[in-house]
């Protein structure tokens, strides 16, 4: 029976923890989830909650918990980093009339712990920490060898469906290509991101300060090959701050170092150029507590699927955060994989009827997460032009957008790319896929 088959998913990051939550809400009752770090203490900074991602968390019944932490968006403000000047405006009110969710902005661990908990709720999955994936094989029953921290012996797992979520870093998409005899190395962007949260005691002291976490705005203080995007979260105990610049204090890092201890002087000479009350709020974090990630990507992978095994999330399209639309793509990720896996669509449960399934959700999702990607690095060219002919171009669409009209050049806040991101609905799309492909529900 389809519904015993043996699903293993590599990591219990957003995508990983989607995709075992829509296998288990389609009827899989044999989903376990690898992941290496020993326990899942959720942490992180901000995170945006976009409609698209809202319409799944719903189906899967953990939204409201996610979203009473949450603070709803009303507008967002782009404006010039080194004059605080606005230079555009968008209400975000119509989005949730539009979309049937408002625009959100939450705490990472809440989005984590949400679906966490709603794993644990399904019997049909079985959490494996501490778990070290290696010697992966692929194929019609795929398997690898797993190593546990608590000393257990290192065993061979075989599996009728293998997926591989297990973000930038992936091993499993390494030993996919590998055997497949591809390319597709995660490389360096050239960009790294200060991630930060002040909480309400520290800012109440500036009226300036105070007004940002009280409002129920995105800021983005844009400046030349860097920016600032900000908003308050938590019930407005906390606001958050996430940056992008270029990466100059990973000169000489080993490839596999993702995150540094950052210099907080270092920080405040990167925004020097920014105003004086950006200069006062960076100012107020801790000595010792500045951290800074490297953003990487890689190219479009040729494929996710191979056999039984399929990527998701990170591990095949990881994106930059100005779009804010990591999180949400890899949810839809494992939305579309709990429909085109349903037991009532593969029924036989045949390695042959679960790679073309995996087939359709590569059909499906490739293109979209693929052009998102694309996306948010050209949102981020955009905002991060220096003085010159494009900027001056760009001013002037924030110009015609004050006046009333035209585009936003963030495209993150712009109504057209608004509705091609937050409008379409993937399961939708995976169930009208899966039927006018033969993969027919037998309900």
């Amino acid at each position: 029976m389809a519904d015993n088959l043996r699903i293993a998913v590599v990591g219990a990051g957003m995508g990983g923890l989607a995709a075992a939550l829509g296998l288990a809400k389609a009827g899989h009752g044999n989903i376990t989830i690898y992941e290496n770090a020993p326990n899942l203490g959720f942490v992180g900074a901000g995170i945006q909650l976009a409609p698209n991602m809202a319409r799944i968390l719903a189906k899967f019944g953990c939204w409201q918990e996610i979203a009473s932490e949450a603070v709803q968006c009303s507008n967002t403000s782009i404006r010039e980093g080194s004059t605080d000047k606005e230079l555009g405006y968008v209400d975000l009110g119509y989005v949730k009339e539009k979309y049937g969710y408002p625009h959100m902005v939450g705490h990472r661990a809440s989005l984590a712990n949400g679906l966490y908990k709603g794993c644990e709720k399904e019997a049909g999955i079985t959490f494996k920490l501490g778990s070290t994936i290696s010697d992966v094989k692929f194929g019609p029953k795929p398997s690898f060898k797993a190593t546990t921290s608590n000393g257990e012996e290192a065993h061979i797992v075989e599996c009728d469906i293998l997926l591989g979520a297990d973000g930038v870093k992936s091993n499993t998409r390494v030993a996919m290509l590998k055997e497949l005899g591809l390319q597709g190395q995660a490389r360096d962007s050239g960009q790294a991101a200060y991630r930060i949260m002040l909480n309400r005691k520290q800012m109440e002291h500036d009226p300036e300060l105070l007004k940002l976490i009280d409002s129920d705005t995105v800021t983005r203080w844009i400046g030349e090959k860097k920016h600032i995007i900000a908003y308050p979260i938590h019930n407005k105990t906390i606001y958050n701050i996430s940056t992008a610049q270029p990466d100059v204090n990973f000169a000489g890092a080993p490839d596999a170092q993702y995150t540094t201890r950052g210099s907080k002087q270092a920080m405040m000479d990167v925004y020097s150029d920014f105003c004086p009350m950006i200069q006062r709020m960076l100012d107020l974090v801790p000595e010792g507590e500045v951290v800074e990630w490297k953003l990487r990507v890689h190219d479009p992978l040729e494929t996710w699927v191979h056999g039984s095994s399929a990527l998701v999330g990170d591990a095949c399209h990881p994106t930059l955060p100005h779009m804010a639309q990591g999180a949400a793509q890899a949810i839809e990720d494992g939305a579309v994989l709990g429909v085109v896996l349903s037991p009532a669509r593969i029924t036989d449960g045949r390695p042959e009827t679960i790679e073309k399934a995996l087939r359709l959700y590569e059909k499906l999702r490739k293109p979209r997460a693929e052009a998102l990607v694309e996306l948010a690095a050209e949102s981020g060219r955009a905002m991060h032009l220096g003085a010159g002919k494009a900027k001056e171009e760009r001013d002037k669409v924030f110009a015609a957008l004050k006046a009333g009209s035209g585009k936003v050049p963030d495209k993150w806040a712009d109504a057209d790319v608004q509705s091609q991101v937050y409008g379409v609905d993937v399961v939708a799309d995976a169930e009208a896929l899966c039927e006018s492909e033969g993969l027919t529900a037998n309900l």
